[in-house]
């Protein structure tokens, strides 16, 4: 019932990561809530029309309500908002930033946003990230790579292009350069703001193989919408590792200006 509401009704895009479903669940229980909150206040709102209409209340009652009821379901809903906050969204919250896949199980991507573009790294062929310093952040260094690291030699960048394999955790590593910026994948159900200053770690697990936009859900400045140059490219095993290597040895620097 949920995948048929949230595909017919409420025209969600098919999800492509493990997490997907349980986003678009909740997405459908919203909407019913707002159905019920919706139908429930006009039901209270025609009663009260009738209930107190003019001809049946001719002179004005001036005390008022003398019941303790409304206190009462006031409290009630202090009571509710509490247990959903502290029982469930805390802890689901909880769940998914502290529990990050680890490194040696997972694709590690390093994001720098920018006036109006995503920058991205990969490790290279040793599996380390070179050194980095916000000393050595220049047009042509975004990452503020260390140039005496040995590390940091092998290391790939690419421009608005993200290759991940499927069927395997994904760890972003997100900054902005400039301003604030926000790095959100539909089809992976995911969306992080991007900080300068900050490097915040995002995490999903893609599951079907595809090309998928990335959008910046912030107004980030005049050329915010070629922030949706930015793609996600989920790959077989085999055509991700070739990926890989076609870019090793050829790691570019570039950024978008």
């Amino acid at each position: 019932m949920t995948e048929w509401f949230a595909k017919h009704v409420l025209c969600l895009p098919e999800g492509a990561s493990t997490t997907g479903q349980s986003v678009d669940d909740l997405l459908v229980y919203v909407h019913w809530l707002m159905l019920a909150l919706f139908v429930g206040w006009i039901i209270y709102f025609l009663y009260a029309l009738r209930r107190f209409r003019s001809s049946r209340h001719p002179k004005a009652d001036y005390h008022g309500v003398r019941s303790h009821v409304s206190s009462g379901v006031e409290i009630g809903v202090v009571v509710v908002e509490a247990v959903l906050l502290i029982g469930i969204a805390i802890p689901i919250w909880a769940r998914n930033v502290d529990k990050i896949p680890p490194p040696d199980q997972s694709t590690v991507v390093q994001v720098v946003a920018q006036q109006f573009a995503w920058n991205v790294r990969y490790p290279g062929p040793d599996g380390t990230f070179g050194k980095q310093d916000m000393k050595f952040v220049a047009a042509d260094n975004v990452f503020g790579v260390d140039p005496a690291d040995p590390a940091g030699k092998d290391d790939i960048q690419t421009l608005n292009e993200v290759h991940v394999p499927v069927n395997k955790p994904v760890v972003i590593y997100l900054s902005s350069k400039d301003v604030i910026h926000s790095l959100r994948i539909i089809a992976m159900r995911v969306c992080q703001d991007a900080i300068p200053g900050l490097r915040i770690p995002l995490w999903f697990t893609p599951t079907r193989v595809g090309r998928y936009q990335i959008n910046c859900a912030q107004l980030c400045g005049n050329g915010h919408s070629a922030m949706s140059g930015g793609f996600l490219t989920v790959d077989n095993p085999a055509d991700y590792e070739a990926w890989l290597k076609s870019k090793s040895g050829a790691a570019t620097t570039q950024s978008f200006e």
